[in-house]
């Protein structure tokens, strides 16, 4: 069978499916399988971590049974209450009342790094909006995430709505997750840049992420102790998989030393021989790309790409850099253990530090800084071409929504135009929506005097 008419047959299901639940099922019936399914994960935590990692040879188990309870946890949280169906809000001043109609069948892309938690994202979003969802799973992780779509299929059933609601692209490949995308209504495209560029280049509304590479700046008024323990500890989840993990420590030269011992103590084998530095970045990036087979790894299996050996109960591998050197490899996104710590005098010089090396990679995504300073945190987000600044939280864990922030909760990340992306907010069920608005007169109307009109005031 061609890959055009596979993929026909499971969107012709799909849309029989859609229709289906959007005519029998309310809004506390819908509410009541996009639960299960969160609580499906969660309950299923450790699971579903082991098959990931042992699949996808990624991660820790560890990590990823926090990563599955805590996105559970969250999403389900907030989504809890939102109304998705028919009448969602009506205004009597303004006279508009807002309905909401799903767009149909959606296509889900997932990424290889997080073959549970994004598709129970996507797939809470999409039956939150009585749409049908199909999951086009990475490859590498295509068992782990058809377990997790059967059990869901499973709650559909059990609760009288059609399985097909939920489907997965099986045997995978560029070519079926390309065909899926150009037959489905709306794309989610959770990973690489190419497959990002297909959905938005496949015809029909689509939703992407951009690459991460957050610069985390420490301002002078931190406890640096503390801020150390929080930033490696977000560094190092799931092995430094996480697009919004922290790449960088933008630190105060009067304060350098200090961070150096606390980082020593907390567990970071920092590098200060030139020699051993071009050994790691030779490891880490060969031929200036990162090396993909140590993605997810230890710093252990790091440390011997480089020849090298790290001390038993080292966390993190932290090499620093100057921020004179402009072609340094070590601006770049690095998806495994590893850490840069880069030092400023002015604050000024901070957020120039982190601008570079957002152009190097990662524009659009996120920046983090640990200060208490408002003037601070307010010209860094004036000035930094981010669709999110987190301010003292570990940026990997809450950047996709967490209790301590009112981020929408997800596993996408849009980036807006910088990172040519067509959103730059989190993606949320309320992207999975189409709204008809009816327009009243609205009460108290009259039509302004031509002085009130052009008047700037």
């Amino acid at each position: 069978m061609s890959d055009e008419r596979y993929i026909q047959g499971l969107v012709e299901r799909a849309r029989v499916a859609q229709k289906t639940f959007e005519a029998k099922f309310d809004q506390e019936a819908v509410d009541r399988i996009v639960r299960d399914i969160a609580k499906n994960v969660f309950d299923n935590a450790r699971e579903l971590a082991e098959m990931a990692v042992k699949e996808t040879r990624m991660g820790a188990v560890e990590y990823k049974v926090k990563k599955n309870e805590g996105k559970a946890r969250i999403m389900w949280y907030s989504l809890k209450g939102k109304k998705s169906t028919g009448v969602i809000s009506h205004d009597e001043e303004s006279g508009i009342t807002e309905i909401a109609k799903p767009v149909g069948v959606v296509a889900a892309v997932q990424p290889t790094t997080n073959p549970t938690v994004t598709p129970m994202a996507n797939c809470m979003a999409a039956v939150k909006t009585r749409n049908a969802i199909i999951i086009a799973p990475h490859p590498r992780a295509e068992n782990t995430t058809k377990y997790s779509v059967k059990q869901w299929q499973q709650i559909l059933v059990d609760q009288g709505a059609p399985a097909d609601l939920i489907q997965l692209v099986e045997d995978g490949s560029v070519e079926r997750t390309q065909e899926l995308m150009r037959q489905c209504d709306v794309s989610v495209a959770t990973g690489g840049p190419g497959m990002v560029k297909a959905a938005y280049s496949s015809g029909h509304p689509s939703f992407g992420v951009g690459q991460g590479n957050v610069q985390t700046i420490i301002d002078r008024d931190v406890d640096i102790s503390e801020t150390v323990k929080l930033i490696i500890d977000a560094r190092i989840f799931d092995r430094g998989i996480i697009c919004s993990g922290e790449q960088t420590m933008i630190t105060p030269k009067d304060k350098y030393e200090e961070l150096k011992r606390e980082v020593i103590a907390y567990g970071g084998y920092w590098v200060d021989d030139e020699a051993e530095k071009g050994r790691w970045v030779k490891a880490l990036f060969p031929e200036g790309k990162i090396n993909r087979d140590l993605v997810g790894q230890s710093v252990e299996a790091c440390a011997a790409a480089a020849g090298l050996t790290v001390p038993d109960g080292t966390k993190v591998i932290v090499i620093p850099e100057d921020a004179a050197n402009k072609t340094s490899l070590l601006r770049k996104e690095k998806m495994f253990p590893v850490i840069t710590p880069f030092s400023y005098d002015t604050f000024e010089e901070a957020i120039q530090i982190a601008l570079d090396n957002l152009d190097v990679e990662g524009k659009g995504h996120s920046v983090s800084i640990h200060s208490h300073n408002d003037k601070h945190i307010r010209e860094l987000g004036l000035r930094a071409s981010v669709s999110r600044v987190l301010v003292n939280q570990p940026c990997a864990t809450a950047n996709g929504g967490a209790f301590t922030n009112s981020l929408n909760a997800t596993s996408t990340l849009g980036c807006g135009s910088w990172g040519n992306n067509s959103i730059s907010e989190n993606f949320y069920y309320k992207h999975l929506l189409n709204i008809t608005r009816i327009a009243k007169v609205k009460k108290h109307s009259r039509q302004p005097s031509d002085e009130e009109i052009w008047s700037l005031s």
